[in-house]
């Protein structure tokens, strides 16, 4: 019997909802942030009186955050050894001040850098919020809890990006003020959570396996769950550089589907609102409310209903494979002036819709990093999976605006449609299924296998 089973068996409650709106409201924040630099860049070059900037420089002006990210992922990976609760709430802390510090950006270098510190909270964010969730959650429902708090929300932030940035136009704000509310007022969000995040307690599992606080894990439990951890767990004493390398393979598998999702999705997220908007005859804020609002984010809800009963594996290589298809179809009518507009909007939909679907409720809730690594190391393999998917989102946000001055949109929609076939063959092979199974017995992290490795 696992120490934690109260835990696993604990049905959902408003604990666990709570939780969900603690750690989204991150998500909401990361995802409100990111994509409004898409929308509000041509009203940021105006006013620093820019007429064209490098591929390379608008590549670094959307890529920042994303690269920050990956110094973020990697530095609270390994400070979440040292406590989840510790630094839950310096993460949304770093991303408020950012937010609002892009409101008086002097120049185009100076937001690029701010933009970077911005991505650090962001990346510290996925690790802490996925981390700690999946360690309060119920065997049964945790993917839907991590797919609706960390999944849905990313789209969610981003509608409500495009909101505001239509509501200061109808409001007749001047462009040079427009960009700079839209962008400062990330901090909001971010601000409404932290003392939320402050007064989460800390996991039983990391109080038990890694402190060795076995009294605190059984207050902890009889917190969310009224009753008694069944017996004692023993703290695992295992070199955790030893258990990376047990666990090297399904951990990597999780970081390449993350890459190969971010490579899809932020290529739209980031130059979706100027260059395919424009296929499809749109403003950049009707592009954005058409796919989040009408699109990703029901789609997103149809797979977090999904993930805990399809499984993990098979949600994403549908997902991903429609995807590919719905691409190659965008791809030709992009291109076309004679192009039937219900045509492209129908083939747009297929492929919104399916990233979202699949890769979005999974890669994208940072659901496989969690599962795949015990206690002890949860923490440092999550950062591992965040960073797989930081290096494809700027992949896309360096490369997409490269690419597509030598081949041009349809030639790239191809390319994404390649990528996605690419993760649909992969993910068989990339990760093991783990819908319906505990932390414990997905990694071998029971009492008994513990203490016979140690």
């Amino acid at each position: 019997m696992s120490s934690f089973e109260q835990l696993d068996e604990k049905p959902f409650s408003r604990f666990h909802l709570l939780a969900m709106f603690t750690t989204g409201m991150g998500v909401f924040t990361d995802g409100y942030d990111l994509s409004s630099i898409g929308l509000v860049l041509p009203l940021c070059l105006a006013s620093f009186g820019v007429d064209h900037i490098s591929g390379f420089q608008s590549g670094l002006l959307t890529g920042s955050a994303l690269v920050g990210s990956v110094v973020g992922a990697l530095l609270f990976g390994f400070l979440a050894q040292k406590g989840r609760k510790k630094f839950y709430g310096i993460d949304v802390g770093i991303m408020a001040v950012a937010a609002a510090a892009q409101a008086f950006a002097p120049n185009l270098w100076t937001l690029i850098a701010i933009r970077f510190v911005l991505g650090i909270g962001v990346g510290a964010d996925y690790v802490l919020s996925p981390t700690i969730m999946a360690e309060h959650a119920n065997r049964k429902d945790r993917g839907k809890k991590l797919a609706l708090g960390f999944g849905a929300m990313w789209g969610v932030g981003a509608i409500f990006a495009a909101l505001v940035l239509l509501l200061l136009e109808q409001l007749g704000v001047s462009p040079d003020l427009r960009w700079r509310i839209v962008l400062g007022f990330g901090t909001v969000p971010a601000l409404s959570v932290l003392t939320l995040r402050r007064r989460m307690p800390e996991t039983a599992r990391y109080l038990a396996r890694v402190e060795g606080n076995t009294a605190e894990a059984q207050r902890v439990i009889e917190g969310i769950t009224g009753t008694a951890m069944v017996s004692a767990p023993i703290t695992d004493r295992r070199a955790w550089r030893e258990l990376l390398a047990k666990h090297a393979r399904p951990v990597l598998g999780a970081a390449l589907l993350w890459m190969v999702y971010d490579i899809v999705l932020y290529s739209g997220v980031l130059f979706g609102p100027s260059v395919i908007a424009s296929g499809l005859h749109m403003t950049e804020v009707g592009f954005t409310l058409l796919t989040y609002a009408v699109l990703g984010t029901p789609a997103t809800l149809i797979g977090c209903l999904l993930v805990d009963r399809a499984g993990r594996r098979a949600l994403t290589a549908v997902g991903f494979g429609l995807c590919g298809l719905g691409l190659f179809g965008f791809a030709p009518l992009l291109g076309s002036a004679s192009a039937s507009p219900v045509a492209l909007f129908v083939m747009f939909g297929v492929y919104n819709c399916a990233l979202c679907l699949g890769p979005g409720a999974i890669s994208g809730a940072g659901l496989l990093g969690v599962e795949l690594a015990p206690t002890r190391i949860r923490s440092i393999a999550q950062a591992v999976t965040v960073v797989g998917g930081r290096i494809g989102a700027a992949i896309a946000a360096f490369v997409f605006p490269a690419l597509l001055g030598v081949i041009g949109k349809s030639a790239l929609m191809v390319a994404l449609g390649g990528v996605s076939i690419f993760g649909a063959a992969i993910t068989f092979f990339a990760v093991p299924e783990t819908k319906g199974r505990s932390l414990e017995e997905i990694n071998d992290d029971a009492d008994d296998a513990i203490a016979r490795a140690t």
